[in-house]
């Protein structure tokens, strides 16, 4: 008897659930040739701007230059390296040439006397964990 009506029961839930969510897209509208844009014409691109960060505490120190008018493009950025150089990159570009970059370092390269090595994460030891009991009841 009891089982008849876990039977019952059980038909009965799965009668009542709910649905699950079903997503459906409609499809795209259609594109109308009669709207239209009023197109414009642009000019020969022109430019300047600069930019430039110091910031002690971090250490950075860097900036960048560039102006252009049309096809000639030219700037300069530099950056205040780890070793204490400064490197200076001047460009430019006419036309489709491309980038060309001057690169220039100035100052001596500085190393620390010494170097402290720190533990690196790979070489601590992994706590081993035991497989877990097999529990039959």
């Amino acid at each position: 008897m009891i089982a008849k009506v876990l039977v019952v029961l059980g038909v009965v839930a799965a009668a009542t659930a709910d649905r699950r969510p079903s997503f459906s897209y409609g499809a795209p509208r259609a594109y109308s040739s009669e709207e239209s844009f009023e197109s414009y014409e642009s000019g020969e691109a022109q430019y300047n701007f600069n930019y430039a960060v110091k910031h002690d505490p971090s250490g950075n120190d860097f900036g960048h230059q560039e102006t252009r008018d049309g096809d000639d493009t030219q700037g300069s950025y530099y950056v205040q390296l780890p070793d204490g150089r400064l490197q200076t990159v001047n460009y430019f570009v006419d036309g489709d040439s491309g980038y060309i970059a001057d690169v220039k370092y100035d100052g001596e390269a500085r190393y620390p006397d010494s170097y402290e090595s720190f533990e690196s994460f790979e070489s601590r030891e992994a706590p081993r964990y035991a497989p877990p009991r097999r529990v039959y009841g």
